[in-house]
């Protein structure tokens, strides 16, 4: 469903207006997906229910084949360059966006549950940069890591910078919050598995 706009107040638009504002506050329920890398995983690799795209118009051409596998009752807006960086709020140079929902969040006690016997699990201790977290993932994907536990105080993986330098792998590792540390470490040996720890500030004798 291809549907020219070529008004940057258009309300179907609305979920994509102030891209950098709205990243902060929240998007109920909603992420943004950004870049080519991006969105083709979104579309055939992960969990997560497309709600709409938005591309410039010479990114529609070229990517022609991906919006025809998408199901027919989600949209994808074509718009001129001049009105996606009004309705963004700033230039996005690369003109492709993606809606997708977040969906119901899983407990760490069901993720790990879900595991093959012999898993990977890497937990996240107050991890309070984006691009950081967006790294772990990406190195978590590459070395075959099967889940990420995150506690309350590390970044969003689905925000869209850490999204973004995950080069889209926050949407195929699974994840979840298990509040404290201490919380992480109790479901992880609950679930079975030998607990590793390590500290950017090393340990004294």
């Amino acid at each position: 469903m291809v549907i020219p706009i070529f008004d940057p107040a258009d309300p179907r638009l609305h979920p994509y207006r102030s891209v950098r504002e709205r990243d902060l506050v929240g998007r109920a329920g909603r992420f943004i997906a950004e870049g080519e890398v991006v969105l083709r995983t979104l579309v055939t690799q992960s969990r997560f229910a497309v709600e709409s795209l938005c591309l410039v118009e010479a990114q529609a051409r070229r990517l022609e084949g991906l919006v025809a596998s998408l199901p027919p009752q989600v949209p994808t807006y074509v718009v001129p360059r001049a009105v996606l960086d009004g309705v963004a709020g700033f230039p996005i140079h690369r003109g492709i966006l993606g809606i997708a929902r977040r969906g119901p969040e899983q407990t760490a006690a069901e993720l790990l549950a879900r595991l093959p016997q012999h898993a990977l699990v890497v937990g996240l201790l107050g991890l309070a940069n984006h691009d950081n977290v967006g790294g772990v993932f990406r190195n978590a994907a590459a070395f075959g890591a099967d889940a990420i536990l995150l506690d309350r105080t590390s970044c969003d993986p689905l925000y869209r910078k850490a999204i973004r330098v995950s080069v889209g792998a926050s949407l195929t590792v699974p994840f979840a919050r298990a509040g404290e540390a201490g919380s992480i470490v109790d479901a992880l040996e609950a679930a079975g598995f030998q607990v590793l720890a390590l500290s950017p500030a090393g340990c004294t004798p």
